[in-house]
């Protein structure tokens, strides 16, 4: 269990944890000297428990609460610290509302100093707490009178401390040993210093996921990588750190620097290292404020323990009021590593005080359209518990489909979560090499049907035409043409769908000739089978078939309009089935080559249809999509190499 100070400066939380641990948490010299937390300190004490609990002391002093906000991060429980002779202060009432905004669950308040006054006094201090408790989530929390300075009173909250702690272990002891810990290994960094004999070490709090000695992590948003060496969890040498721990690990990394891994950086699992300048949230004004925030504003944002400047822009409305709850997105100065579901603060541009605060939606905020209705849609769909809930209501409003992996990635699963919500009836995902999209078994149905539909329609209007270039039914079939692929892939496969060359058509569908062109078309394609990937130009074309080459170029043209022949130049026509012989080949060739790609020497090799040839071929198909040029490179476009799952 981790627990954390809050309260007013000088109203006893170091000695607090003293008289709790043994351990004095102000560690720097300017702390001893002016008798004042200025940073967190940190305490671990065993309180017969398997493991020990460990304490955040954080400074109560107003100029400080940006260091206070970066140790109640990631908290089990808060002890709240009262003086009884003042009662309740400003930092009081601004640390209790920051670990409202967070949604720290267990709150204890220990109600200090009480041999400074007399009995009315620690009576009426007792009525003051339980009035500013009233309004929160916690108001039955537990007080405990004590003075800690002698020791009274610390022995009851102690215990009280320990059965708390009894609770929160065995969800730990689950989680310790599960195979499958919710979430990727996440854990956000507030202290970076170098150990002398065992080089960089950071620490803090483990948010979700697991690690072991040995493990390769991210260094986020930096993007470095890094070794674990070893792990001290709670004080104690470990061979895993697991959610909810306060660890220590001794990093090592090539390219590692210490300016990289300072307070705010985060240690992440590779998959979910996705840095982010747009946060779409939901915030909440506290009730508290006196004025209003408007669009626009400038504010100061606490996320974990980092601290960046940022601006509001408020998506349905254009001022929130005083205890008001809003979408809105979150522009950031720079990269930070967020994710669906992280807890932050706003204060003010001067980090004067606290304002509001709420939880993340979408770490991916669109920088267009975040306003329109169908997105603030896809928002409310984002703020329901769970991620199979999120992702099928998000598909109802994206009949096109939406990015797996990002989705994956945004709520942090992990593999074995991401297998099991790939793996839900009614979800059907398309895998592609960048980015698996998702879209709902009713919509992709509706797209293969749509895709037969437009088909048919194509053959009712050109009866003399072979079939619509696949590019041409896509564009009939949905306004995704990544899904709408993958659909005629299926329906190919399906045999539903046949390909001829680079057009597509019904299996029972023949195209009309009138008798003459019909005659014509045969001797054309005796001649062109007979050549087979090195077709004659349309001129020593003619002569074999001894008609004038202009009627001849006027016959090809039309019927290559109908898909019955290919113009892969204006003077060389290719039958359909050869096309689909040299499209093989820039396959394979895209096979063996998939990050390369191929160039048009390796083809050249490959078909044996010489150098200008193959650059008409290979033009042609960049044109229809067969191929993606880049570079002097090609691979194998999308549309034909994509799979479903």
């Amino acid at each position: 269990m981790i627990i954390a100070t809050a309260g007013h400066v000088d109203h006893g939380k170091t000695s607090l944890i003293r008289a709790l641990t043994h351990i004095d948490t102000d560690r720097l010299e300017e702390e001893k000297r002016r008798g004042m937390s200025i940073d967190l300190g940190f305490a671990y004490a065993d309180f017969g428990l398997a493991k020990p609990i460990g304490f955040v002391d954080v400074p109560g002093h107003e100029r400080f609460v940006r260091n206070m906000l970066a140790g109640v991060a990631a908290i089990d429980c808060a002890l709240l610290v009262i003086a009884a002779d003042d009662g309740p202060m400003p930092q009081t009432l601004e640390h209790l509302a920051i670990l409202e905004l967070l949604g720290v669950q267990h709150l204890v308040v220990a109600l200090t100093k009480i041999d400074r006054v007399d009995a009315a006094r620690t009576a009426e201090a007792m009525r003051e707490i339980r009035t500013l408790l009233a309004n929160t989530r916690m108001p039955s929390a537990l007080i405990f009178p004590l003075i800690a300075t002698k020791g009274e009173g610390v022995e009851a909250l102690r215990e009280s401390l320990t059965d708390l702690a009894r609770q929160i272990e065995a969800k730990a002891s689950i989680a310790a040993t599960s195979s499958d810990p919710a979430g990727n290994f996440r854990m956000s960094i507030d202290r970076a210093f170098v150990m002398a004999g065992a080089g960089l070490v950071v620490s803090g709090a483990v948010y979700t996921g697991r690690a072991q000695v040995g493990d390769r992590v991210i260094v986020s948003p930096a993007g470095v990588e890094a070794r674990i060496r070893s792990i001290h969890a709670q004080n104690q040498s470990a061979q895993v750190a697991f959610a909810g721990q306060r660890c220590a690990l001794n990093l090592s990394g090539a390219d590692l620097k210490k300016e990289d891994v300072g307070r705010g950086a985060w240690l992440l699992a590779e998959q979910i290292h996705a840095p982010t300048q747009r946060l779409d949230v939901e915030l909440t004004l506290l009730a508290s404020e006196a004025r209003f925030l408007a669009d626009g504003a400038s504010v100061q944002l606490h996320l974990a323990a980092t601290s960046i400047p940022a601006r509001v822009a408020l998506l349905r409305t254009k001022t929130l009021g005083a205890g008001q709850t809003e979408l809105a997105q979150l522009v950031l100065d720079r990269p930070i590593a967020a994710l669906h579901g992280d807890r932050f603060v706003l204060r003010d541009q001067a980090a004067q005080r606290t304002i509001g605060g709420g939880r993340v939606i979408d770490p991916f905020g669109p920088v267009r359209g975040r306003a329109k209705e169908g997105r603030l849609l896809e928002l409310d769909a984002m703020r329901v518990p769970t991620a199979h809930e999120a992702l099928f209501l998000m598909l109802a409003l994206k009949p096109d489909g939406l990015d797996l992996q990002q989705f994956e990635c945004a709520w942090n699963l992990n593999p074995a979560q991401q297998a099991h919500l790939r793996s839900l009836p009614g979800l059907r995902v398309i895998a592609r090499k960048r980015q698996d999209l998702a879209v709902a078994e009713a919509q992709w149905q509706a797209i293969k049907d749509r895709l037969l539909e437009a088909i048919a329609q194509y053959h009712a209007a050109y009866a003399d035409s072979l079939g619509p270039s696949e590019s041409a039914l896509l564009a009939l079939a949905s306004r995704n043409a990544t899904i709408a692929s993958a659909a005629l892939r299926v329906l190919l496969d399906e045999q539903a769908i046949v390909r001829d060359g680079l057009v597509v058509r019904a299996p029972g569908h023949r195209a009309r000739m009138n008798e003459k062109d019909r005659l014509l078309f045969e001797r054309i394609s005796i001649i062109l089978l007979a050549n087979g990937l090195r077709p004659p130009i349309v001129g020593d074309l003619a002569k074999v078939l001894e008609i004038d080459p202009a009627v001849l170029l006027v016959f090809l043209q039309r019927a290559s309009q109908g898909g019955h022949i290919a113009a892969v130049a204006s003077n060389r026509f290719y039958l359909p089935a050869t096309i689909a012989d040299l499209a093989q080949i820039a396959g394979e060739l895209a096979v063996q080559t998939p990050e390369s790609g191929f160039d048009a020497a390796a083809y050249r090799d490959r078909s044996g249809i010489g150098r200008n040839s193959t650059i008409q071929v290979l033009e042609y198909f960049d044109r229809h999509g067969v191929t993606r040029f880049s570079g002097n490179r090609r691979w194998m476009s999308e549309t034909y190499a994509r799979k479903v799952t």
